[in-house]
């Protein structure tokens, strides 16, 4: 199979600048470029982790599909080494739809979910699979 890794997951925003801001000082990304797409409407940001570009974020602005025709992300997760400082600096930047309270799965997993500037769904989990994420 020729399928090697995932290359980014798109998220649509109504502002890249925004939104920008948002992921680069609540999830740590670093900003790589934003291109306007060749239609001339459609711009796009993408980010990445600082060293890590092997998978990257798409910001999407100015896209006007029908999304529900097209399919939906339920969520983007990020790896984390120590759930509970993350779970404390997200809840200091005062960022919309923090859980109240970090979930353990049965497996020792820990996670919790917040909002980014637009409503998408974002999650924050540490895995007690080998430590990282694969």
């Amino acid at each position: 199979m020729t399928v090697r890794k995932i290359e980014h997951v798109g998220i649509m925003v109504s502002s890249i600048e925004a939104s920008v801001a948002f992921y680069e000082q609540a999830v740590g990304l670093q900003h790589l470029e934003t291109i306007t797409h060749t239609n001339g409407v459609i711009r796009l940001a993408f980010l990445a982790f600082p060293g890590a570009s092997e998978t990257e974020l798409e910001l999407i602005e100015g896209y006007t599909g029908a999304l529900s025709a097209e399919g939906r992300v339920h969520h983007v997760a990020f790896n984390v080494d120590d759930i509970e400082a993350e779970f404390a600096r997200i809840g200091s930047l005062s960022v919309a739809g923090l859980d109240e309270t970090l979930t353990t799965l049965p497996n020792g997993s820990r996670y919790f979910f917040f909002r980014g500037p637009d409503g998408e769904s974002l999650e924050f989990f540490q895995t007690t699979r080998g430590g990282s994420a694969q």
